[in-house]
């Protein structure tokens, strides 16, 4: 079931709304997830002219980010206070991606830490442009940056 974020009803209709508003790569590509619920997503996505590649059809890293960005939804879907990151993935290019395309995501299996997902690009024709696997890690939230962070975001040195 696909939810219509325009009228939230749900916890995820609410979550489709935010979820790629927080990526801000998904935004900047104009990722829309359209689903997002019991280990399953959905991702539509029309590549603008500086996405595709020399031969006009959408680059391999734009769709390899699709694929990343909606297994990682379909890992959260089940859980979706947690975070996760990518620890492995696998794609395979069966034909061009061109025009609008939508991917789905699907969480084969999860234990406590990990969620082992597939994914598939679709044209308009659906037809299935690319494939990949992935696994990810559940992390409780997103790192923390700053000053008293082992995590701080510094600019690189010029000395």
């Amino acid at each position: 079931m696909t939810n219509d974020a325009s009228s939230p009803s749900s916890s995820s209709d609410i979550n489709i709304r935010s979820y790629t508003s927080q990526i801000p790569f998904a935004r900047h590509l104009g990722f829309e997830l359209t689903k997002f619920e019991g280990g399953e997503s959905e991702i539509v996505y029309t590549a603008k002219p500086e996405h595709l590649n020399t031969f006009d059809v959408t680059h391999g890293g734009a769709c390899m980010t699709l694929l990343d960005i909606t297994m990682a939804a379909a890992a959260r879907s089940v859980s979706p206070e947690s975070g996760v990151v990518t620890i492995e993935m696998k794609t395979s290019f069966m034909q061009p991606s061109v025009g609008p395309l939508h991917a789905r995501g699907t969480l084969i299996h999860r234990t406590a830490t990990l969620a082992f997902t597939e994914a598939k690009i679709f044209d308009a024709q659906d037809r299935v442009c690319a494939h990949a696997t992935g696994t990810f890690k559940y992390v409780k939230r997103r790192l923390p940056t700053g000053p008293t962070s082992v995590n701080e975001m510094r600019p690189p040195s010029t000395d």
